[in-house]
């Protein structure tokens, strides 16, 4: 996934529309009916605080289709971040006053921005084509919009700044649905929450918490024991 096709064309200007589902491949199918109807709730217990509230902030779902099939771009935090420091999670950050409006095309941009930031992406070959539902991490006071996006034109991606990426790595869809590869994460304050154990990595929290929401409304899901629990720790 590291050759960018030609002639791609530059990101809309502001007050051009930055999402379409047209061209999408016919696996994203369920995914793009999936973000149309999916209810806050369904995602998450955490939403966003009533009356306002929280730092915006954005994350890009990037699906993209390697030597595996469908596959997920993600990144690992550093280990000297304040914040969420170490844990894999999607390229994304806070909402910039030149990313524009919160409630419209400012998550959209924030997105592919800090996305770009982070991991080296050309957004150029980025197609977004659907938004969740706005959520809440109030451990760090983020209200956060996940926007998805299709990875139409491959761009090679790496660690921009170790001082915020420790790595950037792609995982296929096949191993997260793998059963072999789930579990349950508890953090040593007793929570829990669904977990991946892939390349190397524990995925957990808000990111994991995404991730098995979209597997799970867009049909991808396979059964995997909830019985089986992991710490935070966990190949460390």
């Amino acid at each position: 996934m590291d050759t960018p096709a030609p002639d791609t064309p530059a990101l809309p200007h502001p007050g051009q529309t930055l999402l379409t589902t047209e061209g999408l491949p016919s696996w994203l199918a369920p995914v793009v009916r999936a973000a149309a109807t999916v209810r806050p709730d369904q995602l998450s217990r955490f939403l966003p605080p009533e009356g306002g509230g929280g730092r915006q902030s954005a994350v890009l779902v990037l699906f993209g289709e390697g030597a595996r099939g469908p596959e997920l771009l993600l990144m690992e935090r550093a280990g000297s971040l304040r914040s969420h420091a170490g844990q894999p999670s999607f390229p994304g950050g806070a909402l910039d006053p030149e990313d524009g409006d919160p409630q419209g095309e400012g998550p959209l941009r924030a997105a592919l921005r800090e996305a770009e930031e982070e991991t080296g992406l050309d957004p150029r070959g980025v197609q977004l084509f659907g938004v969740l539902p706005s959520l809440f991490i109030p451990v760090s006071d983020f209200v956060v919009t996940p926007v998805l996006g299709w990875w139409r034109a491959p761009s090679p991606v790496g660690v921009v700044d170790p001082g915020e990426t420790a790595r950037v790595f792609t995982v296929p869809v096949a191993d997260l649905t793998d059963p072999a590869n789930r579990a349950m994460a508890v953090h040593p304050r007793g929570h829990q929450g669904p977990a991946f154990l892939v390349e190397s990595a524990l995925v957990w929290g808000f990111t994991a918490g995404v991730i098995d929401r979209i597997l799970h409304f867009a049909g991808w899901e396979r059964p995997w024991d909830r019985d089986r629990r992991v710490p935070l720790d966990w190949g460390s």
